[in-house]
């Protein structure tokens, strides 16, 4: 009877720990930059693929960077193609890092930390619809940002 409860408990405990697990929706994917830094003409490309192709999503950007970061945000151009599929939609976004004293704004440890921020202001994207993600800083080359990462949230 004792293994039979076993059984019982364990069929349980799995279904239980797969009720809990992402969504089917869910999508999210890094981009590693280089070490020698991220150069102001690369591109970063992210196409999301939903199990339901009429989702839309918010994109929410993460990106992980270390302490040597020499500035307090960080300019960014999201783009896309419009829904015609021949025009294309840019965003700007200022993501705050630090605070006005110099804190991070991000979680971490040691000299590394992850920052994540939902895009409020940029219109969902679809299925397949491909974003792509550059730096606009004034400097041709920025250092230390290690990953740039996005992460989508259903609207529906």
């Amino acid at each position: 009877m004792t293994k039979a409860k076993l059984y019982i408990f364990t069929a349980l405990l799995t279904l239980c720990l797969g009720a809990c697990a992402p969504g089917q929706n869910d999508f999210c994917e890094f981009r590693q930059l280089p070490e020698k830094g991220w150069a102001y003409g690369d591109t970063l490309c992210f196409t999301p693929l939903f199990a339901d192709s009429t989702l839309s999503a918010i994109p929410v950007i993460a990106l992980r960077h270390n302490n040597a970061y020499p500035y307090s945000n960080l300019w960014l151009e999201l783009s896309r193609t419009g829904a015609d599929s021949t025009s294309v939609i840019c965003d700007t976004v200022n993501v705050r890092l630090a605070d006005i004293y110099g804190r991070w704004e991000g979680h971490g440890f040691g000299a590394s930390y992850q920052f994540t921020d939902t895009l409020s202001t940029v219109a969902p994207v679809s299925n397949r619809q491909t974003i792509t993600v550059r730096h606009i800083m004034r400097v041709d080359t920025l250092h230390d940002i290690e990953q740039i990462g996005i992460l989508f949230v259903s609207t529906e």
